[in-house]
C-alpha cells in the first residue's frame, strides 16, 4: 500500500459530499482510482486522490460539466502535471539539458491547454446562450404579469 493513502473510502465520501457508492462509479468510469488498499482489501486514498474528487465535485457543481467533460479535463490535467515534471527533469542544468525535448513539452502543453480552453468556451457559451434565453422569458413574463394587472 503507497505510504499515503490513509483515507478510507467513507472519508473520502464525506468528506467531498459524495456516497461512497458515488466514489465506486468515479472508479469504473476511470476517473479516480485508489492509491492503495488495506490488507483486508479496503480501498484506501491519499490526499491527491481526495483533492481529485474535490476538482471532479467542483467541475460538477460549480461549471456544470458532466462526467464524460470532466474525464477528458482530468486527463488533460494529469498529461499537463506529467508534462511539468518532465520539464523540470531535462531542464536541470546539471542532469544535461535537452532544448528541443522542452520545446516539444512545451507545445504538447500549449495544445492541450488551448483545447481546454476551446472546450471551456463551448461551456461558456452554451451557458450565455441559456441565460439569453431566461431573461427573454423572464422579460415575457413581465410584459404578461403587467398585461394581466390592467
Amino acid at each position: 500500500m503507497a505510504e499515503d493513502a490513509r483515507y478510507r473510502i467513507g472519508e473520502v465520501a464525506e468528506a467531498a459530499g459524495v456516497s461512497t457508492r458515488t466514489l465506486r462509479y468515479y472508479e469504473e468510469l476511470g476517473l479516480v482510482s485508489p492509491s492503495g488498499y488495506s490488507p483486508g482489501g479496503a480501498r484506501r486514498y491519499s490526499d491527491a486522490d481526495l483533492a481529485r474528487v474535490l476538482r471532479i465535485r467542483e467541475l460538477q457543481e460549480l461549471v456544470g460539466f458532466n462526467l464524460d467533460e470532466i474525464k477528458t479535463i482530468v486527463a488533460a490535467e494529469s498529461r499537463l502535471e506529467e508534462l511539468r515534471t518532465e520539464f523540470a527533469v531535462i531542464s536541470n542544468v546539471e542532469a544535461g539539458r535537452s532544448p528541443q525535448r522542452e520545446q516539444e513539452l512545451v507545445a504538447e502543453a500549449i495544445e492541450i491547454n488551448d483545447r481546454l480552453r476551446e472546450e471551456m468556451q463551448a461551456k461558456l457559451s452554451r451557458l450565455e446562450t441559456f441565460l439569453a434565453d431566461l431573461d427573454a422569458r423572464a422579460a415575457l413574463y413581465r410584459r404578461r404579469a403587467k398585461q394581466a394587472k390592467r
